[in-house]
């Protein structure tokens, strides 16, 4: 048996009664090893604090964002005994040197290792066969540390470094299939194209109207068999119709930009897709584009009540960053790497969150949309405190009471109103108006 085999046994028999089994149960162990064994951060060496631990407490502080690290390292027992067979706590800075010479690629790897999986658990929404995602972009501000910096500012006038992320989402559980982050010097296409060839075959994804690149559209429907998507249109895009369906539905050629035949010269002069505009309560005509441009395929009802599903993915961004990370601005690592490692540990344990709603869902025979996120957030902080307080066999009782009685944590079914025209807010005035009084 090789000393990692070793290795790998004893943390696995050490985490048979640990408080990590809250994660175990949706995470494997045999990933956490292989993420560890792939990027090369094994511990090849007994340690009180190995690699695989370290992972345990990235997810940790993904999902318990109001407690420090030796406190979830402590609420999650990660430490091993020591050669005496005692469980003294461990020092802060070992924890911090075992977190930092993990390093992020591990995470990453066991991000996209989970979502792959997790992906064939949860249900879709869908449209003439074709299971419905959502691309858009959201950013996450960091320490202001001269390592920092590398990721850039939002804004010219902004105080801390930002970090641009694009995920694909599902638009029926909000689970994350994949996602792409680094510098706000990148673009959002940029990171999009990241994401090519991760949709599942036969779906349609929704793009927002700043991801209009042909080669990036292209290059998404060519990454599988019928890997559709569907944007809205800038009110300068320049069309040729080549046929019309109906008054508001036509197949259109459109020019690619020098730009994109510049970077990519397969493009060729023109690309063609289908153009749906829609009449506005003022009259004024907007619409979309896609590749599905077959007709009674895809007929343009169908199309039409999917274009305002693009709206899920801010829904899922808002939860994530008003619950799960409690509305606190800036995450916690003030060095690069530490920032690539924290964002794929929160993103791995808010799918976590996803799929306990999508259980409950199917349970109670609703849609996830219908679960509170931040109850279903506090049932798995809730299993912590059990583990903490008992045996850890007593979690899946617990959790189960918990889904018996989650008609409590069940939304009431969204009311459908009537479509306004969007429209931008008035400011309130900085000072009180005073009249001219002088004669």
């Amino acid at each position: 048996m090789s000393e990692f085999s070793k290795e790998l046994l004893v943390t696995a028999e050490f985490c048979q009664s640990q408080d990590i089994d809250v994660f175990a149960k949706h995470v494997p162990m045999d990933w956490v090893a292989e993420a560890v064994q792939q990027t090369g951060r094994a511990s090849l060496r007994t340690r009180r604090f190995p690699a695989e631990q370290a992972v345990w407490l990235v997810l940790g502080i993904g999902l318990m964002r109001n407690r420090s690290i030796p406190q979830v390292c402590d609420t999650l027992s990660l430490a091993f005994p020591d050669a005496k067979g005692d469980l003294p706590p461990l020092a802060t800075s070992s924890i911090i040197k075992a977190k930092e010479k993990l390093g992020s690629e591990p995470m990453r790897y066991l991000f996209k290792t989970t979502a792959a999986q997790w992906e064939t658990l949860c249900e879709f929404d869908e449209i003439a066969g074709l299971k419905l995602l959502s691309v858009d972009g959201t950013y996450f501000k960091t320490h202001n540390t001269e390592e920092n910096h590398h990721f850039g500012f939002a804004q010219s006038t902004a105080s801390f470094p930002s970090v641009l992320a694009v995920t694909l989402m599902s638009t029926r559980s909000h689970l994350l299939s994949d996602a792409a982050f680094g510098p706000v010097t990148h673009s959002e296409i940029h990171y999009a194209q990241q994401l090519v060839g991760s949709a599942p075959e036969h779906s349609l994804t929704l793009f927002d109207r700043g991801f209009m690149s042909a080669e990036l559209l292209i290059s998404w429907q060519g990454s599988g068999v019928n890997t559709h998507w569907l944007t809205p249109i800038k009110s300068k895009t320049r069309y040729r119709i080549i046929e019309s369906f109906s008054e508001y539905d036509h197949l259109v050629e459109m020019p690619v930009s020098p730009q994109a035949k510049q970077q990519a010269p397969y493009l060729g002069e023109r690309w063609q897709a289908r153009l749906i505009l829609i009449p506005s309560p003022k009259g004024d005509i907007k619409g979309f584009i896609t590749s599905c441009l077959c007709p009674d395929t895809y007929p343009v009802n169908d199309l039409l009540k999917v274009y305002w599903q693009r709206w899920e993915i801010e829904r899922g961004y808002g939860e994530l960053k008003q619950y799960q990370l409690e509305n606190k601005p800036v995450l916690r690592s003030k060095k690069k790497d530490g920032v690539y490692q924290e964002l794929w540990g929160i993103l791995t344990t808010y799918n976590i969150v996803r799929l306990e709603m999508a259980a409950m869902a199917v349970q109670h025979k609703v849609e996830p949309q219908r679960i509170s996120f931040i109850n279903a957030l506090f049932l798995i902080q809730d299993e912590f405190g059990w583990s903490d307080r008992g045996s850890p066999g007593a979690i899946p009782q617990h959790l189960k009471r918990l889904r018996e009685n989650g008609k409590r944590l069940i939304f009431p079914p969204k009311r459908k109103r009537p479509s306004y025209p969007r429209v931008v807010l008035k400011k309130t005035v900085k000072y009180p108006s005073k009249n001219a009084t002088r004669s």
